[in-house]
């Protein structure tokens, strides 16, 4: 039985944004200097968006719940 193990990125590993330009990039073949700078920059929009995204789970898990409130009925 084999058993696998995460690890941090290695130097030379790629994220998930810097491989999905890189397939991109072969698929189009980026001449352009305006759309690799709209690469660059939404390389940084991603990470911006997934950063919200976990900001966002966060604030749900430390939520309090609220206690609900006794009404007299008669």
């Amino acid at each position: 039985m084999t058993t696998t193990t995460q690890t941090a990125p290695q130097a030379g590993e790629t994220c998930l944004c810097r491989e999905v330009l890189r397939r991109v990039d072969e698929v189009f073949g980026l001449k352009s200097e305006a759309a690799r700078q709209h690469l660059r920059n939404s390389r940084v929009e991603f990470l911006k968006a997934i950063r919200s995204l976990i900001d966002e789970r966060i604030e749900h898990l430390s939520r309090v719940e609220q206690a609900g409130t006794k009404v007299t009925i008669e």
